[in-house]
């Protein structure tokens, strides 16, 4: 149920009715319950149009708006606010909806095809640090947009391409006379490391490795060989990082940077015939007077340099056609760091004015900040170097391990285990995914796995509080008879957030905004803890039709809790 667009479509009625159409609606949450849950702000506006008083106009509309089966009470406050307040009986009948609902009350959107390129690593080297933020905030929003109906493809722009394949390639070449691909590659940072210093220091290296990325962008098999034995122990470097992160990219999923190789001097034909781009010094450059500097000179973005080479912009402009022309995405969400977000700006206008997108379809580029160490610089390893994913996981799962551990339980070592797993890896996700993605955001490990705030093992906490009430009442939350009755403010605050969870997906879809979610998961479970403590379910005395009421409630807590988390790709667990 979207309560939202229900209020929003009833107003704009009652505005129709009074002949005023095709006026905003502005119709916003209130920020305190005495008044209400909703408010109606668009008196004010029409002030100057209809020639009246705000407040007589706000009176006016609530007059003619049909809510008497949503609202238990309309009122105008202060200059023309119209205050909501929703009515229990109501709300009751849509929370018993939505419990025997499978989709817990959310209806599925108009159907639309989009394109999510998120992750990306470099398949150079292992994935670290900071691949984190895009890996999950990518795969949450994904997860959310095929929740909601649409056709989501998802495109891992792995860098397995480029001039540093050459010295690779030759490393490899050397490295395998002696011993197999996977055994050369089983640390591939050491062997970058490798290489590198061979490249900078070994006499008649680099010439080797500059002419292996000829040869290899030339298609000569043998390079094309070595090329594809680095590439598949790099990808499966990654699908086990992937695969302890509970994300759901596949090998299916990538779409290198080297798939977009045989469409390169195409685009730059097109540019050029098109007068785009224009020789500068022996490069082909597009000059962007819509992004000039104070002094009025244009924006310079290169997409092929005087040598004759490729650049991020030329693949990102393949990338652009293939997904807007052969893939008919809708909208093409591109997740990486705010420092790019100038570099995706100038390929939108640049790729708009060449026509590789049609006017409709969106070019979406959704940046986020840094992961800060306590220092507020970016986070490093004590002696300063990357941190490697996979290692910051598994530090997390046994530090959740010591935790859980030390606390009252019951749990064999195997339930510890997957409890500690579960814990730490949704721990480190919930601390960056509850973060406003366009900011920094401070790695702190004991605030990550608290279990108190606004914290994946407080939710994860909230979801086993819940589930060990049905099993200590002896009732199945699947067969249990479901008639809600709302009387109690706690039960009135507690419906309400639970009715707003269609509202809060929708906005993440809209916005590729996981920490709306985030915080939502919050303040549900905070409300269901306040529920909890002022209206008991299981003391003595209690009516059992009371009883039941609550323990419906509670029952759509689990399952909104439940579908919440498991769109962030956070497990949730039956006992803690």
């Amino acid at each position: 149920m979207n309560i939202h667009a229900l209020l929003i479509n009833r107003f704009s009625e009652a505005l129709e009715t009074m002949g005023v159409e095709n006026a905003p609606i502005p119709v916003s949450r209130s920020a305190r319950p005495e008044f209400g849950e909703y408010q109606f702000n668009g008196a004010m506006a029409l002030a100057k149009q209809l020639r009246q008083k705000p407040r007589d106009i706000a009176e006016k509309i609530v007059e003619i708006v049909k809510l008497d089966d949503v609202a238990s009470k309309l009122e105008v406050a202060g200059p023309g606010f119209i205050n909501v307040h929703l009515n229990n009986e109501w709300l009751a009948n849509q929370c018993e909806l939505a419990l025997h609902d499978p989709r817990i009350g959310v209806a599925k959107s108009p159907e639309q095809t989009v394109v999510v390129d998120y992750s990306s690593p470099n398949l150079a080297k292992e994935m670290h640090v900071g691949h984190l933020r895009t890996t999950i905030i990518g795969d949450a929003v994904v997860k959310v947009l095929e929740f909601l109906g649409h056709k989501v493809i998802r495109q891992n722009h792995m860098g397995d391409w480029g001039t540093q394949f050459g010295m690779l390639l030759a490393h490899l070449s050397d490295k395998l006379e002696q011993e197999v691909a996977e055994t050369a590659l089983s640390d591939l940072e050491d062997f970058y490391r490798e290489a590198k210093v061979r490249f900078d220091d070994e006499e008649g290296f680099a010439d080797r490795a500059r002419e292996y990325v000829v040869k290899l962008q030339g298609g000569d098999e043998k390079c094309l060989s070595l090329w594809e034995k680095f590439i598949d122990v790099s990808i499966a470097h990654s699908e086990d990082v992937y695969k302890k992160l509970n994300v759901s990219l596949t090998r299916a999923d990538i779409m290198g940077e080297s798939a977009y190789n045989h469409d390169l001097a195409n685009v730059i034909s097109e540019l050029k015939e098109k007068g785009i781009a224009v020789e500068d010094q022996g490069a082909q450059v597009v000059f962007i007077p819509e992004l000039a500097d104070k002094e009025g000179n244009p924006a310079v973005y290169i997409v092929q340099k005087s040598g004759g080479g490729y650049l991020y912009a030329t693949t990102d402009l393949a990338a652009m056609r293939y997904r807007s022309g052969t893939l008919n995405a809708d909208r093409t969400l591109i997740l990486t760091d705010a420092r790019q977000a100038l570099h995706f700006k100038q390929t939108e206008i640049v790729g708009r004015k060449a026509g590789f997108m049609e006017e409709a379809q969106t070019y979406e580029h959704c940046p986020f900040g840094m992961m800060l160490g306590s220092d507020g610089k970016p986070f490093k390893t004590r002696t300063g170097g990357t941190v490697k994913l996979v290692e910051l996981l598994d530090e997390a799962v046994e530090r959740a391990g010591k935790l859980i551990a030390e606390r009252d339980n019951d749990l064999s070592a195997d339930e510890l285990a997957e409890v500690a797993r579960k814990v730490g890896i949704g721990a480190v996700k919930y601390a960056d995914l509850s973060k406003n993605r366009t900011t920094d955001y401070m790695f702190n490990w004991d605030t990550m796995l608290s279990f108190e705030g606004n914290t994946a093992p407080y939710l994860q906490y909230a979801y086993t509080r819940v589930k060990s009430l049905f099993r200590k009442a002896g009732v199945a939350i699947e067969t249990m008879p479901v008639d809600i009755n709302i009387v109690e403010k706690q039960e009135h605050a507690l419906s309400v957030l639970l009715l707003q969870f269609e509202e809060v997906v929708g906005l993440v879809s809209r916005d590729a905004t996981p920490h709306v979610l985030c915080t939502y998961l919050y303040e549900l479970a905070s409300a269901f803890m306040s529920f909890y403590e002022a209206c008991p379910m299981l003391k003595d005395g209690i009516e059992l039709k009371v009883r039941d009421s609550r323990l419906a409630l509670s029952a759509l807590v689990a399952s909104t809790l439940s579908q919440g988390l498991n769109l962030l790709g956070i497990e949730t667990l039956e006992k803690m």
